[in-house]
């Protein structure tokens, strides 16, 4: 079963893989750190020496439009934090 549904490239994440060898991953709600850390090492061939997770609930979002107002919910996700062992990375342009 695959835990990993997109790795995570943004500003903020990009400097913090720069300055801290963290990446960041978007991954199924029922995965635990144990089965995040596997499929990193077993997808990217990376020593995992640590994984942060955290849990984002989905807000609730209003905008007015001329058909008048809108309502609609942004996704709850969760985010996994990964720590690879000194001298490692992850590319994730390779495959493009």
């Amino acid at each position: 079963m695959a835990y990993i549904i997109k790795p995570l490239i943004t500003e903020k994440m990009t400097s913090i893989t720069e300055k801290q060898n963290k990446f960041g991953f978007i991954v199924r709600p029922d995965a635990n750190k144990i089965e995040i850390a596997k499929e990193v090492e077993a997808l990217y061939n990376v020593n995992v020496t640590a994984v942060n997770t955290c849990v984002y609930a989905g807000k609730n979002k209003t905008r007015y439009t001329k058909a008048g107002l809108i309502r609609g919910r942004k996704n709850a996700y969760k985010k996994a934090i990964v720590t690879v062992k000194d001298g490692e990375t992850i590319d994730f342009y390779s495959n493009i």
